[in-house]
């Protein structure tokens, strides 16, 4: 990397973070990243806005994140010395990209913390106070809190534990899809009748009042807002490089299975939700997953079903404090964040790093206390959208600078990267709903701050003073033909 100056190291230069994370690991943290808070909690309002052509919404961003995510395994697997995509856009684009993009993915993790948290509490609350789930109560809001420093106790102890809890949640929500789909497709096979008269059936996709179209263009591009926040975390594979064991095998096959993922979890979930309970009836307050158990009378399945989105809420908070730690760790290696977040504990990781976060992310709890749920999960995830968007926007930046750089290594990629003019599609899309609005209003504010920070540090940046293991090929560098 070409970086201005080189001061003494950050703590002790022998200090690694810990290749702990295996396959079956990566595997399902990749699973676990698709499958997110976005969609158990804010489907129901994506729907709401979009009505059944929220499928397409769902295949259009896929598919775009597709090319993202190939171009970032490419890049990681190109020097395995990169423990992030913060290291190859510093090495791309410069050390200021690695300071923005650093800091700017904590700062997506911290928000999206507070989402995840925010529905953690809107969970319990379906418990606390069934009556009315959207009346937050005081119990509900200590819950919360309790999650989020038992999650906190689990990062402190090992990378290994945190990868072997992913890999239950994980499970746990591949599990009730698959229970969902089931049941919904049973259901739609045998004409289940609601309590209300309802009746399961695949032509409620374009049966009723508007057809799949149900608020024309508008509610089309509406449905861009939440849907777009159900795919943060879909990069999460490319901050574990430093911490997986195999990642020249393990990397490419997480990435190359997001379509199939993608497909399934979202678009057939989605088409069972609304032909049992058709779009027009999904309140866009509350899980539709929860409540279409709830509306077909099926109390106990609902309750099972709540516990399940409790859990991935929880899962996709886990995966917040992992990401938000470590880019502290790689940023304070460089300089660029107080060198104390930058050393590691005895249990080697970056403990200072989980607890500053920990602490951010519970100011969220606050905002319900004048906001409603989805109005404060509708400003979190607005400005979670759009940091994000950044990120993906710099990996994809720095693909076309290597592909110029090290066109022998590229060697013969044939994939075209259109994801560029797709988020400047999603900001337009952002500022047509006043909610989503307001929130992207405000997000320019953060890079003003951190365009001030580095004025002051860019001086004092320096090469990361830690490397990788990468005893598995005993070289600098490494390609993969699988991420081609």
């Amino acid at each position: 990397m070409s970086t201005p100056v080189h001061p003494e190291s950050v703590g002790r230069s022998e200090e690694r973070l810990h290749r702990g994370l295996q396959n079956r690991h990566v595997q399902l943290i990749a699973i676990g990243g698709a499958i997110g808070t976005g969609l158990f909690m804010g489907s129901g309002k994506t729907i709401a806005a979009a009505g059944p052509s929220v499928l397409i919404v769902y295949l259009v961003i896929g598919t775009m994140l597709f090319f993202v995510m190939r171009a970032m395994g490419e890049l990681l697997l190109f020097n395995l010395d990169y423990k992030s995509f913060q290291d190859f856009a510093a090495d791309m684009l410069g050390p200021w990209a690695g300071f923005f993009c650093g800091w700017t993915y904590w700062l997506c993790w911290i928000v999206t913390g507070m989402a995840d948290i925010i529905a953690v509490v809107s969970y319990f609350n379906y418990w606390v106070h069934p009556s009315d789930p959207t009346d937050i109560r005081a119990l509900s809001l200590a819950l919360g809190l309790v999650v989020l420093l038992g999650l906190l106790g689990l990062n402190l102890l090992t990378v290994g534990l945190f990868g072997e809890l992913e890999f239950w949640f994980a499970i746990i929500k591949v599990v009730a899809i698959l229970a969902l789909i089931v049941v919904g497709a049973w259901m739609i096979v045998r004409g289940f009748t609601a309590p209300d008269g309802t009746q399961a059936s695949l032509s409620n996709l374009w049966a009723r009042p508007g057809g799949v179209f149900p608020h024309g263009a508008d509610g089309f591009l509406a449905g861009f807002q939440i849907a777009t926040f159900a795919f943060v975390g879909i990069e999460l594979v490319g901050a574990t490089a430093a911490e997986t064991a195999d990642p020249t095998r393990t990397l490419p096959r997480a990435i190359n299975q997001i379509p199939i993922r993608v497909l399934f979890f979202y678009v057939f979930s989605l088409v069972v939700i609304m032909s049992v309970t058709p779009w027009d009836l999904v309140s866009p307050e509350l899980s539709p997953f929860v409540n279409l158990f709830t509306l077909v009378g099926i109390g106990a399945a609902a309750s099972l079903m709540n516990f399940v989105v409790l859990t991935s809420a929880a899962s996709a908070a886990n995966s917040g404090l992992f990401s938000t730690s470590r880019m502290l760790y790689g940023l304070a290696h460089k300089n660029m964040a107080p060198r104390i977040t930058g050393v590691l504990s005895r249990r080697m990781v970056p403990a200072v790093g989980l607890v500053v976060s920990v602490i951010v992310v519970s100011s969220s709890l606050l905002l319900l206390l004048s906001d409603t749920v989805m109005e404060a999960f509708t400003v979190v995830t607005t400005i979670a959208a759009v940091l994000f968007m950044f990120v993906w926007g710099m990996i994809l930046c720095s693909y076309i600078v290597y592909r110029g750089r090290h066109p022998q290594a590229h060697g013969g990629s044939i994939y075209k990267m259109p994801g560029g003019a797709f988020f400047v599609f999603i900001v337009y899309v952002l500022t047509r709903e006043t909610d989503t609005l307001r929130a992207l209003l405000a997000t320019p504010a953060w890079f003003v701050i951190l365009g001030s920070a580095w004025f002051f540090v860019r001086h004092h940046v320096k090469e990361d003073d830690t490397h990788t293991e990468h005893d598995w090929d005993g070289g600098q560098t490494a390609q993969s033909p699988a991420a081609r």
